[in-house]
C-alpha cells in the first residue's frame, strides 16, 4: 500500500466491528491469505484495490473463501 503511505513495518490500528464500505482500507482474508487492500464494492462482487502499481486487483467472487478481518482506522508510522 505504499501509494498510500503504508510501508513495510507500519502499525495498523484495525477495527473489526466496523462494516465493510466502498473506499476503506480493509485486511482481508482470500483464499487462504491475509492481504490489505483498499474496497470497492460493486453490485455482484467486489474488487481489492491495491496501492501499489507492481499490483493488480483481485475480484472477489463466490468462489473465493473470503472475509473482510478489519477495517484500518489508524496508521502508526515506522521510522
Amino acid at each position: 500500500m505504499k501509494d498510500l503511505g503504508i510501508n513495510d513495518g507500519d502499525l495498523l490500528i484495525i477495527d473489526k466491528s466496523l462494516e465493510p464500505e466502498n473506499g476503506k482500507i480493509a485486511v482481508c482474508y482470500i483464499d487462504g491469505e491475509f492481504t490489505l487492500k483498499t474496497l470497492k464494492l460493486e453490485n455482484d462482487h467486489c474488487l481489492l484495490m491495491p496501492a501499489n502499481a507492481d499490483y493488480k486487483p483481485i475480484k472477489v467472487t463466490a468462489d473465493n473463501e473470503f472475509i473482510v478481518w478489519g477495517i484500518v482506522t489508524f496508521v502508526i508510522k515506522s521510522f
